[in-house]
């Protein structure tokens, strides 16, 4: 039975370049750390993809169709299902004044970024350098080592895989409500000040409302708690001041009594399903 477009599914795998076996992405820990490209940083896992939408190279895509959960599968992406041919067009011969202080620094193999496109250094000399704009594995054929982990069931796993595609965070700190198409989602407080939340939310939204069709409300909730100091009342005070002056105290303890209370503020954004 093969997968339709739009199946979210989990899958492991290892990319390299055929010519040389260079490893490109991996979202294996182990084979990271064997392999030699390990980053502390990253967190290694199965990745989401939704079948048929372009969220992976066209040529692994077109592969991970065919396929069924447990299948391994070995794929050979061509350059044009993959990061494209070659365009002797997109290599430049740009002025090193244009990298200002940087043009001292440059070396053959540097990424940098001219005009805010991203290019990578071939060659430095005689006032100029040439920068290739091409991607940097465009012309190479690539090969990847697939297993299909798991296909998303359920609506409460898609929602989680979905949210945590646009907020990576671990999924003991999601708490999801689930009633009758409606979704609601306590965001931790640790994200709340995220670069670009309301972009992000407004994406999740629309992708939960394009891969579960029958959901309709989606609800992302902010819990605020602040802390108020309320005064004791008059008597409480003066009772105080009369303890002081009976120990004997030379300075009356008129410092005010106070109570702590913590107050709820919640901050709710819903969207619906246009």
């Amino acid at each position: 039975m093969t997968l339709d477009n739009g199946t979210l599914i989990l899958a492991n795998y290892t990319a390299k370049l055929k010519d040389v076996g260079e490893v490109i992405e991996t979202t294996l820990e182990d084979e990271a750390k064997k392999l030699g490209v390990h980053d502390p940083t990253r967190k290694y896992e199965p990745r989401l993809i939704a079948i048929g939408e372009g969220w992976v190279l066209k040529g692994l895509d077109d592969a991970l169709k065919s396929g069924k959960v447990g299948d391994k599968l070995d794929v050979e992406v061509s350059p044009d299902k993959g990061f494209g041919v070659r365009d002797p067009n997109q290599i430049r011969l740009i002025p090193l004044r244009k990298f200002g202080e940087k043009a001292r620094e440059l070396r053959i193999g540097d990424s940098v970024e001219v005009d805010n496109r991203p290019g990578l250094v071939r060659f430095v000399g005689s006032g100029r350098a040439q920068i290739d704009f091409n991607h940097r594995y465009a012309g190479k054929t690539l090969t990847y080592d697939v297993k299909i982990i798991k296909k998303l069931e359920t609506n409460a796993e898609k929602i989680m895989a979905l949210v945590r595609r646009r907020i990576p965070m671990d999924e003991e700190k999601l708490k999801l409500e689930l009633v009758n198409g409606s979704v609601r989602l306590d965001l931790p407080e640790d994200y709340y000040m995220i670069e670009g939340l309301q972009v992000l939310k407004k994406a999740i939204s629309n992708d939960i409302f394009k891969y579960i069709p029958d959901i309709d409300k989606f609800s992302i909730t902010e819990n605020y708690l602040t802390t108020k100091t309320q005064s004791g009342s008059k008597q409480e005070k003066e009772t105080t001041k009369r303890k002081a002056r009976n120990k004997g105290s030379k300075k009356s303890n008129n410092k005010k009594l106070s109570k702590t209370v913590k107050t709820k503020q919640v901050s709710n954004v819903s969207l619906f399903k246009p």
